[in-house]
């Protein structure tokens, strides 16, 4: 069973990539929100093609989602 991980764009990505926000996003139990063009390294893929996870500078585990993403 081999998930295809796909950004907003229709990109493929992998384990390892760099992505880019697209959008502005709030995270739920923080005061924190990721700005627009932020630019996330070495992402983790998920069971789930519209998942993945990562680590952003004050967040660690944080899951996002594929439709935000844009391949860097």
């Amino acid at each position: 069973m081999d998930i295809k991980v796909k950004d907003s764009n229709g990109a493929l990505l992998s384990e390892g990539d760099s992505v880019t926000l697209i959008k502005d996003l709030k995270v739920k139990g923080t005061s924190v929100t990721l700005k627009r063009g932020t630019m996330v390294k070495n992402i983790r893929l998920t069971d789930d093609a519209e998942e993945v996870e990562c680590n952003v500078d004050k967040v660690k585990g944080l899951v996002l989602k594929t439709c935000f993403l844009k391949k860097a």
